[in-house]
Order: structure tokens, then sequence, then C-alpha cells
């Protein structure tokens, strides 16, 4: 297998936008993009020139945006990613939709691979472990809503 080109998490924003246009729209447009992202046109199409120029991108001026297979290869490795965290943060640690998707998306980026797979497993043995139920999840919701009700402490918690 071919190696995966570097990417800036910026570069990583654009190839997940291109991809979800393209899922949504059946195709990337600049403007689409730019409007997603919240950027200039003129900042999209240099960003597409280095996607182009790594091989994710098939791209020229005035003509739309479409993933080659490498950059379709990325994308889906960066949604599995996403996907991973934005479900621990919802199912493990009780926060809401929105938290956990906009967490998710900045989590993605830097986030280690052992550290990935281990909040995955983590996160299935939570929902498969006989101790963990429904019952003690909820629990655990309640807990973190009435602890957050009070002052906050930003010190370092202990787990000894």
């Amino acid at each position: 297998m071919a190696e995966t080109p570097a990417l800036t998490a910026t570069l990583e924003d654009y190839l997940g936008t291109i991809a979800r246009l393209s899922a949504q729209k059946g195709s990337a447009r600049v403007r689409d993009i730019a409007a997603a992202l919240g950027v200039h046109k003129s900042t999209v199409t240099g960003a597409l020139r280095s996607l182009a120029e790594k091989g994710l991108v098939n791209y020229a001026p005035y003509e739309l945006a479409t993933l080659t297979a490498a950059g379709e290869q990325v994308a889906r490795r960066m949604a599995g990613r996403y996907e991973v965290i934005r479900r621990f943060l919802v199912d493990v640690l009780a926060l809401d939709k929105e938290l956990a998707e906009a967490t998710a998306c900045h989590m993605e980026h830097g986030l280690d691979r052992t550290v990935l797979e281990r909040l995955r497993l983590f996160a299935e043995f939570v929902a498969r472990c006989p101790h963990c139920g429904r019952e003690r999840r909820e629990a655990f919701r309640e807990y973190c809503e009435r602890e957050s009700a009070g002052p906050q402490d930003e010190g370092v918690v202990s787990l000894a």
C-alpha cells in the first residue's frame, strides 16, 4: 500500500468537506467548500491545489473537485476516527451530541492511533460489560450533571 501523504489538520478538514459535499450533493464546488468551511474561495483554491499535488483530489480551475481513490481512502479513515471519538464522547462520557461532534472534529486530527484504538475498545467494553449496563451509564450521566453544577476545580485529579 502506498504511503499516505502527511496532511495538516486544515487539509484534512478540506478533504472531509469534499467527501461530505460529494456524498450530499453529488459534487464539491469551490463555493460550496468555501461556504462549508467559512473561508474565501481563493483559500479553497490553494488547498485544492495542495491536495491535488498530493494525489488526493482531482482539481482544475473552474471545475468540480473530486476525490481520487487515495483521497477517498484517507477520507474514509478520517471519518472512522471521527466516529470512534464521537461515540466515545457520547456513549461513555455522556456528552451531548453537539459538543461531542465539535470536540471529535478537533480531536481526530491529533489523536495517536494507539489512544484512538483504546477509546474504541473501552467504548466497546462498556457497551458489552454486564456490570456497565444502561442503568450504570445513566447513573454516570446523572452524576456528571450533578457534579458539573457545583464549583469547578481546574486541578488535576489523581486516579490512584
